[in-house]
């Protein structure tokens, strides 16, 4: 009777036995295949399949902002963005805003699949992120009335000069001013307040954001103003698009239309839209 017993226990331990090693070869086999099914397409691949490009900005204007009217993605950033898009088979285009700050951890985060929202590409910026080819540069401008004999930096040394509070563009002009460049130099709290003091000859010029300036002129039709051009800035930075490291197919699909759009005149046609011109404009394979 023991005897049964214990070979009744034997039989059904080897059953228990039996069906754990088959749950466990199940098991691994499931894993295994979920594994392979988990592998993700590309950011491009992904972004055709959705139909749709996710890219970040500080809602930046004129270079990358949704239109308080239209509702639509706007600017210099976004009608290159999204050119490049719908030549990649990418119908739609959609800005997520962020922190301007905050661009590059979003970034990789994988909040957005890229960054165009007028960034300098800088040394320490490409230790985290890829970055395009040069889609434009932009500096500071030099702001004058329209009939303003003022052709350059070299025939301000008699003049005022208007600069807008805590920007770079006040501490540049600033500075050529403690190098006898510049007469004086007068401070505002506004881009507006510092173009409407050109514009009323409170100062004989001002220094600021050249693409900013640009725009504003653009749309301001009581501004008797111009960009001077040309004009060499000396504090401009090169403006480009940021992807996540390594991310190569979707960094070389861009590049490849954004030569296309620069050697057809697409580039161009947007900053001139935009207020900016010829020096702003930099040449495909940059």
């Amino acid at each position: 009777m023991k005897r049964n017993v214990k070979m009744m226990m034997a039989a059904a331990f080897s059953v228990v036995l039996l069906a754990a090693c088959s749950s466990t070869t199940t098991s691994t086999s499931t894993t295994s295949k979920s594994s392979g099914s988990d592998t993700k397409a590309s950011t491009l691949q992904q972004a055709k399949d959705k139909g749709v490009l996710v890219v970040a900005s500080s809602n930046d204007v004129p270079f990358a902002y949704i239109d308080k009217d239209t509702k639509a993605f706007t600017g210099i950033d976004a009608e290159i963005i999204t050119e490049i898009a719908k030549r990649l088979g990418i119908p739609k285009v959609e800005m997520k805003e962020v922190k301007f700050e905050n661009l590059l951890v979003d970034l990789n985060n994988k909040g957005v699949d890229m960054v165009t929202d007028a960034m300098y590409i800088k040394p320490e910026r490409q230790k985290i992120a890829d970055f395009t080819n040069i889609w434009y540069k932009e500096g500071e401008g030099l702001v004058v009335l329209k009939d303003s004999p003022v052709k350059g930096l070299d025939d301000l040394k008699d003049k005022t000069v208007g600069g807008q509070k805590g920007t770079a563009f006040l501490e540049f002009a600033q500075k050529l001013q403690k190098e006898g460049r510049i007469k004086d130099v007068k401070i505002f709290n506004s881009q507006a307040e510092l173009l409407l003091a050109v514009n009323t000859k409170k100062v004989d010029a001002c220094i600021t954001d050249s693409a900013v300036a640009g725009y504003s002129i653009t749309q301001d039709k009581t501004l008797n103003l111009r960009l001077v051009s040309p004009y060499q800035a000396e504090a401009s930075g090169n403006i480009g698009a940021a992807v996540r490291k390594g991310d190569k197919e979707l960094l070389d699909a861009v590049n490849k239309e954004l030569d296309k759009l620069k050697e057809e005149g697409f580039i161009l046609k947007v900053l001139k839209k935009y207020g900016l011109n010829e020096d702003n404009f930099v040449p495909a394979g940059k």
